[in-house]
């Protein structure tokens, strides 16, 4: 067996061998309390090497069908942080478009195939490897309390089967800080998709086990930092066909007797007690109309003497009046019942991604709710300057690569990125380095950004939601999308969610935000920005791809903040 001990920020893409992992202040990786510490190894065994069947198999979700070539491998940690440790393999996984017709220089490859991102939990400490490509082990650590401070060592051993011979060993050297950061200073919000977790488990809508996945899996959204979610107070109008529907996902129950609406709200209120549990400081009120040109109204089910209706939808405009006598009721209903029951952020949204020629349709659409919504936080995603400038929208989110205007004009706007943002912004495809992932969190602070959005955390459809698809067979929509765009996590057996290594690495953009925020409160904004600056070239769509600076910046900001504490 050949072996590599590297870092997070390395793909081991299974034709090479991986950059080894660079001593940084002493350690492999460092952090603070409560943060997430990661390190990889990466092996290659012998193309040779018998194959052990004698192991059940374990990874039946995973990816790629075992084909009798995988040999069981045994892996030991020892170390005083042990007990600590999680363990993953990281898993290929078929990616049919991994990048546009004209990419940038930086894409790690660009033709069909299977690359790393899936993160399968070891459990027992048997893995199963495919003899003749590299392939890797992801380490997690996380201190929890000021007795797991300080300089550690974890040594990983690996054996043959039965455990027998020794293939190879790592000492992995990691440094806790006593310290716990502070939280996420901006907001940090995902597109939460309800409907992705019933229809792949199957299982009815706000069910008891419907509702145990949405707080699995809106609990694996936090540990990507995540502090704000949509929240499917009605069917989200996002990602449908015109004419389309998706499966029904609405928390407020509206019941329409004797031509008077009325309202109840205790699945809002579930939801909302889970979300502020797990830590939650926002949520985004779904869309008020339809997506790309606000045209429509959301499908909407009102309970009426005759069942339920689908009273709203792609048959009714969004200029009804119809539309705006329930919105007279409902939005000051909810909103009042909001304030009454959450504490955090509320985000509404009017229509998301209108476009230039979308102007009129949109005044129009907001005007149904524009006094419904006075005082409230109205944010939506869009990239015309002249568009945002004209006032229509008070918050405009915008994408990466149309930001300059807006910066140039001494905005510093909330931003997102998707599919498009594909050639020199940062985004987190699968065919993309993991330093263009971790590379947000510098560029959010270096702008003063108040927030970034995601439309994608768990999308688990084609593309318009024609058809549900299985994310272990299929991270491109349907092919629309480059892989990983849609999701960034997989539905594990047994409803648990199982990590990609872009859910960790975006973690870890987060809690370098983090860091810096809280240097620049300890020092000053522009000596925490001199560390990431690069000389001043660092922007959205220019930054550095060497790791070592990046890991090197990471640590000097950590130590600065630790001479700052020292020093009262």
């Amino acid at each position: 067996m050949q072996s590599v001990l590297t870092d997070s920020l390395e793909k081991v893409l299974g034709d090479a061998a991986p950059r080894p992992a660079e001593l940084i202040g002493g350690a492999h990786a460092s952090g603070f309390l409560g943060e997430v510490l990661s390190v990889q190894v990466a092996l290659l065994l012998d193309e040779h090497e018998a194959p052990d069947t004698s192991s059940p198999d374990q990874f039946a979700h995973a990816s790629r069908a075992l084909d009798g070539r995988n040999a069981v491998v045994q892996v030991q940690i020892t170390g005083d942080l042990a007990e600590l440790v999680r363990l993953h393999l990281v898993r290929r996984v078929p990616v049919s478009s991994p990048a546009p017709q004209d990419p940038d220089e930086h894409y790690l490859v660009t033709e069909p195939g299977e690359y790393p991102d899936l993160l399968e939990p070891v459990a027992d400490g048997s893995v199963r490897l495919t003899p003749g490509t590299w392939e890797s082990l992801w380490i997690d650590v996380v201190g929890a309390s000021e007795a797991d401070a300080g300089d550690h060592a974890l040594t990983l051993t690996l054996t043959s089967a039965d455990g027998e011979n020794v293939l190879a060993e790592h000492v992995v050297q990691l440094r806790i800080h006593p310290q716990t950061l502070p939280a996420l200073a901006i907001t940090n919000t995902h597109w939460f998709h309800a409907d992705s977790l019933s229809t792949y488990y199957d299982v009815e809508v706000f069910s008891e086990r419907h509702w145990e996945l949405i707080e699995a899996f809106l609990a694996s959204a936090r540990e990507m930092d995540v502090n704000s979610v949509l929240t499917p107070t009605w069917t989200p109008p996002l990602d449908t066909a015109e004419g389309h529907t998706r499966p029904t996902v609405q928390l407020v129950g509206i019941r329409d007797q004797d031509g008077h609406y009325s309202f109840d709200f205790h699945r809002v209120d579930r939801w909302l007690g889970i979300c502020l549990d797990l830590g939650f400081t926002g949520i985004e009120v779904a869309h008020l109309f339809t997506q790309w040109g606000a045209r429509f109204t959301p499908a909407i089910v009102v309970e009426t003497v005759d069942g339920l209706e689908d009273r709203f939808g792609w048959h009714v405009p969004a200029t009804a009046p119809a539309y705006r006598r329930l919105l007279e009721a409902l939005v000051p209903a909810l909103r009042e019942h909001l304030q009454d029951h959450w504490d955090g952020e509320v985000l509404w949204h009017i229509s998301d991604e209108p476009g230039q020629d979308h102007l009129e349709a949109y005044r129009a659409a907001k005007s149904q709710v524009a006094d419904l919504l006075e005082g409230a936080h109205v944010v939506d995603a869009l990239s015309s300057f002249d568009f945002a400038a004209q006032g229509v929208v008070a918050t405009p989110i915008v994408a990466t690569d149309h930001v300059g205007p807006f910066l140039e004009a001494g905005w510093a706007p909330w931003v997102y990125y998707c599919v498009s943002q594909n050639r020199e912004v940062a985004n987190r495809f699968i065919a993309l380095p993991s330093v263009r992932n971790r590379v947000l969190g510098r560029q959010l602070f270096a702008v003063d950004a108040p927030g970034f959005l995601h439309w994608g955390y768990n999308f688990w459809w084609s593309q318009f939601a024609l058809e549900a698809i299985d994310p272990f067979q299929e991270t491109c929509a349907g092919g629309a999308f480059f892989g990983g765009d849609a999701f960034a996590v997989y539905p594990g057996p047994d409803g648990t969610p199982w990590l990609s290594i872009r859910h960790r690495v975006f973690a870890q953009a987060m809690a370098d935000h983090r860091v810096l925020t809280w240097l620049a409160e300890l020092t000053d904004r522009p000596s925490a920005k001199a560390l990431i600056d690069e000389g001043g070239t660092l922007t959205y769509s220019s930054f550095s791809y060497d790791v070592g600076d990046h890991l090197r910046s990471r640590h000097a900001a950590d130590e600065k903040i630790l001479e700052a504490l020292a020093a009262g």
